[in-house]
């Protein structure tokens, strides 16, 4: 049993466990929370991948180290299936020796997605060890902020949030434009191992998971996973994301992330290029959300725009109805909407935006996702 202060949890993170449509959706995060199943960067850590020479591996492309990384992704996601199945199962991930793990030749793809850099669907191909990228971002990963957060949906609080600088996005509403886009490189520049002691410290204080967030954690991928080969915790991953990312990368996190928390901010193309100056949004958002549902759990968020129900609230809760597997997904359903950043400053220029949203439109949003099956109660 997880024991925790009472000065750092809400009642409602306890009692929310009682609900058997959480406890059933969120089942592989729970087994993890209570220690009956380890976090999957653990096992990819352990899963030792049968002749790849470390030496070697500087050599491999990028296309032949993703043609060895999906020739093996397979089989370590059918043990994942049986640990879900039988948690208590032995977690000696294969009997293989010499070779690296799973998780280390992760590393040597996220390196390679990094520069020049394709971590994100900008695909900017920059050196980010010489010029900055779309993301606002050289290189590193730089932490403004580690602490237990309290504000998170009921599951997942108290939650071991560490804020990234930088984003790939330039929402003009965003409520964290200091540390995503004016000031994304004064935050703490950490290394894997200094980013693995956050994660470690943030455990011991009792964070219920390592909650990767920012800004957006995509541009510090690389360094994120390469933390984890250092990190010594059994908590949760957690990716907190906008969900932009490369089918790469995508591919990458899905063995150590174990559970997600996705932004699905927008119903079509036009509005995201409007209001955050991004293409093809529609395409890759929705590609990485079935990606991540099919092998893991998953809250996802969905914040009502004022005016924007038509466009993209409905057609959000409606592609989440039709094509995404509901056993192991719950939607937070958001009202917290509020004129920031850009829109504060020059309401004029984005006037669909320039109010709270409507009691009308929250109300039509949570019977709309009603209507079609959601379940959103729990955590909205």
């Amino acid at each position: 049993m997880i024991v925790l202060e009472f000065t750092k949890i809400r009642p409602d993170a306890l009692t929310i466990w009682q609900n058997p449509e959480v406890r059933r959706r969120l089942s592989w995060y729970l087994s993890v929370l209570k220690e009956r199943a380890p976090p999957r960067y653990k096992i990819a850590k352990a899963y030792v991948i049968e002749g790849l020479d470390p030496d070697e591996m500087s050599s491999l492309s990028l296309n032949e180290m993703l043609r060895i990384h999906r020739n093996i992704a397979p089989e370590f996601r059918d043990l994942l299936r049986r640990l879900k199945d039988d948690p208590s199962r032995t977690v000696d991930a294969n009997s293989r020796t010499g070779g690296i793990s799973f998780l280390e030749f992760k590393i040597w793809i996220a390196r390679k997605l990094a520069n020049p850099c394709i971590l994100c669907e900008r695909k900017c191909m920059i050196d980010r060890e010489k010029r900055i990228g779309a993301c606002r971002l050289d290189n590193k990963a730089y932490v403004h902020s580690a602490f237990l957060h309290l504000g998170e949906e009921a599951p997942l609080v108290p939650s071991g949030t560490i804020f990234y600088g930088g984003c790939n996005f330039t929402c003009v509403y965003c409520q964290n434009h200091d540390v995503s886009q004016e000031y994304p490189r004064n935050g703490e520049p950490v290394n894997p191992r200094e980013l693995a002691a956050i994660q470690d410290e943030l455990a011991v204080e009792g964070a219920r998971n390592i909650n990767h967030v920012g800004g957006e954690p995509t541009p510090s991928a690389h360094i994120i996973l390469e933390s984890m080969l250092h990190a010594t915790h059994n908590k949760p991953q957690l990716w907190n994301s906008n969900m932009y990312m490369t089918e790469a990368l995508m591919e990458v996190l899905l063995d150590v992330i174990d559970i997600w928390l996705p932004d699905f901010k927008y119903g079509n193309n036009n509005c995201a290029f409007r209001l955050s100056g991004i293409t093809n949004y529609w395409e890759t958002v929705t590609r990485n959300l079935k990606m991540a549902s099919a092998v893991g759990d998953m809250i996802i968020r969905h914040l009502i725009l004022p005016s924007h129900l038509e466009c993209c609230t409905f057609k959000v809760l409606d592609y989440i109805a039709r094509e995404l597997p509901s056993n192991n997904i719950l939607v937070n359903i958001m009202d917290q909407y509020r004129p920031m950043h850009l829109v504060y400053r020059y309401p004029s220029r984005w006037r669909d935006l320039s109010r709270r949203p409507l009691r009308r439109e929250i109300i039509e949003a949570r019977n709309k996702a009603s209507q079609l099956g959601i379940c959103w109660r729990p955590v909205s």
